[in-house]
This record gives structure tokens, sequence and C-alpha cells, in this order.
């Protein structure tokens, strides 16, 4: 394909990286696609990037995975070819400077990046590490956000998604790049990876196809395919070895589980279940007998009464306003955006408004992306504005109540993630959170089985003084039982156990 004579070339060319098509130097994005940085965790504020070398372009063929590694793992992307020069534009005339887009497969050795400090060039710039190809759709031929890019292990799909909700559009791409640099014609721009990137081994192939289903003949690059093979040559025998974690298996592999490595913590099906099984009054007392008194979120009440929220924290902090600081951190892709767009289902947003209840935090809009992305709930010491709006999606919250102003009235948003303070109660990402009509408990992780076993011990302890209570039995020596109606206690519940058992 050629670069300078636009209109004379056909919606679906070749492409040949290795030959007429070489680029002259590619950039790729470390994160983009939502569904990839929901499994890192992480969501950027800004693109960031690194350079590959062009010795690391190839067409389908093989690739060798360097000899003494475990983790070379694919990512299927779609590939930006550059068709005039751009410098300095913006991002309405950015797409004009694209002459095609192709499919890619950046891949990349885990036993490498301890020393790459994010430069990558160990991990992901080695010989024939850049697939390109086969064929290129016209960039005019298509809409750059309703692409598809699809990926294949042994024939088994691994990578399914689209360009619809990238968090840095392509356009976006282009112009940012030609800020720092001169894009010049047949430069590629890697443009991220979706979830489903893991680790392949020697004797698979892999597949890599971009397509656009609903453009005019539904132009496609046709497949991209990859196999492994083992290598001989061993790296670092002048510098850096390769070199493995647990969490450089986790992150090759996509997931701890997928890894084969024992799982982080997490808040399972059964362990909610059991959390909704009990109040958070009970769920405090038994923290409170392990001396963590200061886990409740005070000051904050329900949008709607008799709902329980439970969930594991993700955190976003607001500082109080200042003119210069909400002009550099206010507008655009602010931390309020980007903690909204991560959540993930049964996370609950936790917002450190300082209890400044004088501005709303969270309004109808960005409630029903929490909504959308499936979160289990939000709780803020501030405001909620839109309040009507936030009741009707009926998604958890608790709030300091309704107030109409606009964030920027008190509040700059700050940073995601990280330990906040909120209602008086420190939380960290992960924290379990359990709200109910009398308030919002923070839990720690490691103590959550812990607690649970006890607080459903506590309450059929409760259910039965009520009982004896209800029979016009006195409260001395029953709340809390003494030896005697502990002993009694004790034999009805054996006794109960035995009727089940029976059954």
């Amino acid at each position: 394909m050629t670069y300078e004579d636009l209109p004379s070339r056909a919606p679906v060319a070749p492409y040949d990286p290795t030959g007429p098509d070489r680029p002259g130097k590619i950039i790729a994005l470390h994160l983009n696609y939502p569904s990839r940085i929901a499994q890192r965790g992480r969501t950027p504020e800004h693109p960031s990037y690194f350079v590959k070398p062009t010795t690391s372009v190839a067409r389908s063929g093989e690739i060798e995975r360097p000899r003494g590694t475990e983790l070379l793992a694919f990512e299927g992307e779609i590939a930006l070819v550059i068709g005039r020069a751009a410098r300095g534009v913006d991002r309405a005339d950015a797409w004009s400077h694209v002459a095609a887009v192709t499919a890619a497969n950046d891949f990349g050795v885990y036993d490498l990046r301890w020393a790459d400090k994010g430069s990558n060039l160990r991990s992901k710039g080695g010989d024939g590490f850049t697939p390109l190809g086969p064929a290129a759709i016209d960039a005019r031929a298509v809409d750059p956000n309703a692409l598809r890019i699809r990926s294949w292990v042994d024939g088994e799909l691994a990578q399914d998604d689209t360009t619809a909700a990238l968090v840095f559009p392509f356009e976006q791409l282009v112009a940012d790049l030609s800020q720092l640099i001169t894009l010049e014609a047949g430069d590629v721009i890697l443009t991220g990876t979706p979830a489903g990137s893991s680790v392949v081994v020697p004797g698979q192939v892999v597949e890599v196809e971009v397509d656009a289903p609903d453009a005019p003949g539904a132009p496609s690059t046709g497949r991209l395919v990859t196999r492994v093979v083992q290598g001989d040559a061993v790296p670092g025998a002048f510098g850096a070895g390769p070199k493995v974690d647990d969490l450089q298996r986790s992150e090759a592999w996509g997931s701890a589980e997928a890894a084969g490595l024992e799982p982080a913590w997490r808040l399972t099906a059964e362990r909610r279940e059991r959390l909704a099984s009990v109040a958070t009054a009970t769920l405090s007392a038994q923290l409170r007998k392990r001396g963590f008194d200061d886990t409740t979120i005070d000051g904050v009440h329900p949008l709607h009464p008799g709902e329980t929220m439970i969930g594991q924290a993700r955190t976003l902090r607001f500082i109080p306003a200042r003119p210069d600081l909400f002009a550099s951190h206010g507008g655009g892709y602010n931390a309020q955006k980007r903690a909204f767009d991560g959540l993930n289902p049964g996370d609950v947003l936790v917002i450190e408004a300082r209890g400044e209840a004088g501005t709303g935090t969270v309004g109808d809009i960005l409630a029903l992306r929490a909504r959308v992305r499936g979160a289990a709930g939000i709780v803020t010491d501030g405001g909620i504005r839109d309040i009507a709006a936030v009741a009707a999606l009926g998604i958890p919250a608790y709030s300091k109540g309704a107030h109409p102003a606009v964030l920027g009235r008190r509040h700059v948003p700050w940073e995601v993630d990280v330990t906040v303070a909120c209602g008086g109660a420190a939380v960290q990402p992960g924290d379990v959170i359990v709200g109910d009509g009398d308030g919002v408990l923070v839990i720690p992780p490691h103590l959550v089985d812990e607690v649970v076993d006890a607080a459903i011990m506590q309450e059929r302890e409760e259910e039965y003084i009520a009982a004896r209570v209800a029979e016009g039995e006195p409260i001395d020596g029953l709340y809390p039982m003494n030896a005697a109606w502990r002993a009694r206690y004790e034999a009805a519940a054996e006794q109960g156990r035995e009727t089940t058992d029976g059954q």
C-alpha cells in the first residue's frame, strides 16, 4: 500500500510491515480498554506510551519464546498506520492523518519486566515481537469508534471487544502524540489491548483480527497468525536475565486464578449472603470486641430506607476547592470521572468529601454510570445532586443529604483508589462496606469471616433472648445471659440441631 495517494487505495489492501510498509517507528499505549483497566485495577489519567523498535515487526509466522522464560503473553491490538505527517494537530483533524488500521499482536515476556521500569524494551522489543497485518483497512472507510478486535488461541476465542468505550479515543492518541513528536507516514500506533490477554507456550497458535462489522462490506484485516516456538537464545548473558514473581504471573495470565495461584481475598457470593443475614449493629458489636471502634461511616443516611448495601470499596478523594487546583485537576477526564468509569460489579464507591454537605459530590449521570457498571452502591460524606433522579435509579446510596450546588463550589477531584477518610472512618480499597438502615460499616477483609461467624451466633442468641422477654422473663440475668440462662440456651440449641438432623 502507499500513503501519498490516499484516494487510490482500496478499502482493504495487503499490508507487509517487513517490506514496503515497514514503519519508521512504533509507539504503543499502555492501557485503554475498560475491560483491561478493570483487570489491572488502575485507571490512567492520561495516555502513556512506550516505543518498540522496528526490528520487532513481523508478518504472520513464528515467534520465539526466549530460553529460560515462562511468561510469554500475547496482546491483540488495533494498529493505526499514519498516512501523512502529523505535527501539532488537534483532535478534530487527527483522524485525517491516519491512513489505515490493521491487526497487531503486542507480545511481551513478563519474565523481563522487572528490569524495564516501564520502557518495555527487554520485555517487548525482541525480534518478531510485533506481528502486523495481513491486510489494512482504509481509515476513511470506517468509524474509529466502531471497530472490533478479536483474538484466538488454538482456535478458541480469547479476546472480543470494540472501540466504542475506549478511555482514550484514537483521534486523541494521534493529537496527543503529535504534540510531542512528528508522526510520519508509515508510523504505527498500537492502541492497547482488551481483557483476555494471557500466556502462550511453544506449540500454541495466536490469531488476531480487526474488522468493522457495521461498515459497508464489513471490511476485515484477515487473521494475523503467529505460532509460538521455543527459542535457543538465553536473555541476560550480559545484563538482566529472567526473573518472575507471583505479581508478574498474575498479570501475564490475566488473574491469579488463571495463573494457578492462591487467589486474593474476594467477596464471594457466599460471603455476601452471610453478611446480608446479619445487621450492621451486630457486626459493629463484634468489631468492637476485637478492638475496632472506629469502623462506622458517621453522618450518612440511606437514599432508600430499608435498603442493604454490600460490596468492596473503591475510593475517591476530594480536596478543598482552590481555583488554580480546580483549573488543573477539575476538568477533562478528572479523578471523579475515572473513579466512576473504573467501577466493577460489586464495588462500592466511597467518597471522601470531608463531611462538607454544602455541595453535591455525585449527580444523576455519574450515578447512572455506577449502576451500568454494576456497582453495589455509593457512599459519600458530602451531598448528592439531582437526588430525585439518583433515587429513581435504584442504586444504593448513602450521603449527608441533598444539595443543588456543583462540585467545584467546595471540592477538587484529586485521586482515586487511595486510603480515604469518610465520615470519620478510614477506608482502604478492598475493604468490605456494609450498609443498612442503621448506617454504613467498614470491615477489613481479613476479619470478615471471623466477624460474620460471631455475628450470626450473636443474633441467634439475641433471638432466643427476645423470645424469652416476650414470654415475660425479666432482663436481669438474661441479657446478657448468666451461667444458668447460658446452659438453658445451649440445651435448646442442641435440641434444635437434633431435630434438624432427624428430619
